[in-house]
């Protein structure tokens, strides 16, 4: 799933169409709140219901992120994000329940509980076989959040995008 983004009123082809699958929009929506609340506070951008600003306002919160790539303020913003994230704990696998071993069905199926393990990895975790595809036989993954993706370059084609669509609806 993603969300697709119209221009209004198109000048070029670049303003055309802006589409992000949900991992990049999330936080690219997320940044503009955030940063721009009193000009985004009121658009509903994590729903795909049509929702949007003017070319006015797009125009305006074009501005604003280009400016902010320029003075720095947003590639702190993503350093700050990316910190905290990397400080979030990482959680228990849903699929081996923590153990780091399949078992269900499709594990046992697959042969998961009795697949052995690279040398390296068995070291580590204390055991020679039984792995989880979902965490890589750890028992714990990274935290749901970091699955959520946020850089530079997804700022700079938004505000390219705004500054030529004419107005823009979040589909």
């Amino acid at each position: 799933m993603g969300m697709d983004v119209y221009g209004k009123n198109p000048k070029n082809e670049v303003g055309t169409y802006f589409r992000r699958n949900v991992w990049g929009w999330r936080p690219l929506w997320d940044y503009c709140e955030q940063m721009y609340n009193d000009l985004v506070g009121e658009v509903s951008g994590h729903y795909n219901d049509g929702d949007g600003l003017d070319d006015k306002g797009s125009l305006e919160l074009a501005n604003r992120i280009k400016t902010d790539l320029e003075n720095g303020r947003a590639n702190e913003f993503i350093v700050q994000r990316n910190k905290a994230l990397s400080e979030l704990p990482r959680e228990t696998c849903e699929i081996c329940k923590g153990s780091g071993i399949r078992t269900d069905r499709v594990g046992v199926e697959n042969g998961m509980p009795d697949r052995e393990l690279p040398q390296e990895q068995a070291i580590i975790l204390g055991r020679i076989k039984g792995w989880c595809n979902s965490c890589n036989a750890e028992g714990t993954k990274d935290n749901f959040a970091t699955w959520y993706s946020l850089d530079l370059d997804d700022l700079k084609e938004f505000a390219e995008f705004l500054e030529n669509s004419g107005g823009f609806e979040i589909c």
